[in-house]
C-alpha cells in the first residue's frame, strides 16, 4: 500500500505563522507547559506535527482559545495572512460570566483596608 503524503508542519511554526504567539521560543515555552492540545491530546513537544484538520485548543494567559487548523503556513505575514490558517471555534463568552473569572472582588483596596488586613494576619500568628 502506498500512503498519501499529508502536508504537515511543527506545532512551534504554526503557532508562530499563524500570530498566536510573538516568537517560536514563546511557542515552544507554551507546548513544554502542556498548555496546548491537538485533538484533545496534551502535547509536550514542540516538533509534533499538525496537519489540516487539527483541533488545536490553546491556554492562553487569560483565555482559551480552540483553533481548527485550514492551511499551514510558508512565513509570517500580516495578520490577514495569518488569519486564512485557522477556522476559530472558541466559544463566545458572556459578559457575566467574564466578570465572574475576574479574581478581584471589588474596587482596590485602601490604605486603611491594609492597615486592618496586616493587624488581622499579624494577630493569626
Amino acid at each position: 500500500m502506498i500512503e498519501e503524503a499529508v502536508p504537515k508542519q511543527r506545532l512551534d511554526k504554526w503557532l508562530f505563522f499563524s500570530r498566536t504567539v510573538k516568537t517560536r521560543s514563546l511557542a515552544a515555552k507554551l507546548i513544554e507547559g502542556s498548555k496546548v492540545r491537538v485533538n484533545r491530546v496534551k502535547i509536550d513537544k514542540s516538533s509534533y506535527s499538525i496537519k489540516v484538520g487539527d483541533v488545536l485548543t490553546i491556554r492562553l494567559e487569560r483565555s482559551v482559545v480552540v483553533y481548527k487548523v485550514a492551511g499551514l503556513g510558508v512565513r509570517r505575514g500580516p495578520a490577514p495572512e495569518a488569519r486564512l490558517l485557522y477556522e476559530d471555534l472558541t466559544p463566545e463568552v458572556s459578559p457575566t460570566d467574564r466578570q465572574e473569572n475576574v479574581i478581584s472582588s471589588g474596587p482596590r483596596p485602601t490604605k486603611r483596608d491594609r492597615r486592618h488586613l496586616l493587624r488581622f494576619l499579624k494577630q493569626e500568628m
